[in-house]
C-alpha cells in the first residue's frame, strides 16, 4: 500500500538528505499507526538513506556529461569514523527519543522483539541490523554489522579474529576505534571496529532481563558490543 509522509512529523527530504524532527515522537507514532505504516519502516529508510548519501554522491560523477572537477581521495578511516557517527547518531537518537520516551517515559508503545506481530517499536539492536542488510542490498562500497561478545542472538557474536580482536580492544579502550586489513574470501577489506555503548535505560533493562542473555549487570555507559564496518579494497 503506498503511504504519504506525514505532514505533521516535519520530514524533510530530498536526493541525498533527510531530517526529523525527534520533538514530535508521539506524533510520529500515531500517524504511521493511522495510515499502517510501521515505525521500524519509516526509522529505517531514514537510517539508510544517510548512510548511502555519502557512497551515492561519491560514486555517482558518471552519470553527467558535464566537466568534472578533481574529487579529493578519502582515506578508509575516514570514510568508516564518518559512517560509524552516522549510524550511532540514528541508534543514540532511536534508542533515547524513540524507544526510551514512548516506551518508559510516556508510556505510548512498546518496543519488543516480536515487535511485527505485537505491533510494537523494533528494538534498537533491530532497526540497526535491519538498516544494514537494506544497505547491502543497495551498494557494495561497504557493510556494518553489530557484534558482541555477549549476543543475544548467537549469530551475533564475533567469528574472524579481527573480529574478536577488535571486540576485546574496543572493551578495554571505548573511545578508540580498531582499525586492521582482513582476507574474506577472495577480498581484502579494511575493517573497522567501534565501541556500541549502552546510551539508554531501555538497552540496559533489555539486556540485563533477557532470558538469552550471557550477561546481567550492564550499566548505562558500558560497552554491549562493537560495530563493525567494512570497506573493500578495490
Amino acid at each position: 500500500m503506498a503511504s504519504t509522509v506525514p505532514t505533521c512529523c516535519h520530514w524533510v527530504a530530498s536526493s541525498t538528505r533527510f531530517t526529523f524532527d525527534t520533538s514530535n515522537s508521539v506524533c510520529y507514532v500515531k500517524c504511521a499507526m493511522e495510515q499502517h505504516v510501521s515505525i521500524g519502516q519509516w526509522l529505517l529508510r531514514l537510517t539508510v538513506a544517510a548512510l548511502l548519501g555519502m557512497s551515492l554522491a561519491a560514486c555517482d560523477s558518471e552519470r553527467s556529461s558535464e566537466p568534472q572537477q578533481p574529487v579529493a581521495a578519502i582515506s578508509p578511516t575516514t570514510m568508516a569514523d564518518a559512517l560509524f557517527s552516522i549510524a550511532a547518531a540514528y541508534r543514540n537518537v532511536y534508542a533515547n527519543e524513540v524507544v526510551y520516551r514512548l516506551q518508559d517515559v510516556e508510556d505510548v508503545i512498546k518496543a519488543s522483539e516480536q515487535w511485527h506481530d505485537e505491533k510494537a517499536l523494533p528494538l534498537p539492536a533491530q532497526i540497526f541490523r535491519m538498516g544494514a542488510v537494506l544497505a547491502a542490498k543497495q551498494t557494495d562500497a561497504f557493510s556494518y554489522t553489530l557484534l558482541s561478545k555477549w549476543p543475544l542472538n548467537k549469530d551475533s557474536g564475533p567469528k574472524s579474529e579481527v573480529e574478536r580482536k577488535g571486540l576485546d580492544r574496543v572493551i578495554e579502550n571505548p573511545t578508540k576505534p580498531f582499525y586492521s586489513n582482513e582476507t574474506v574470501g577472495e577480498v581484502e577489506y579494511f575493517t573497522a571496529v567501534y565501541a556500541d555503548i549502552a546510551v539508554s535505560p531501555s538497552c540496559v533493562s533489555c539486556h540485563n532481563s533477557h532470558p538469552e542473555s550471557p550477561r546481567t549487570d550492564f550499566k548505562q555507559g558500558d560497552v554491549m558490543g562493537g560495530v563493525v564496518i567494512r570497506i573493500p579494497m578495490r
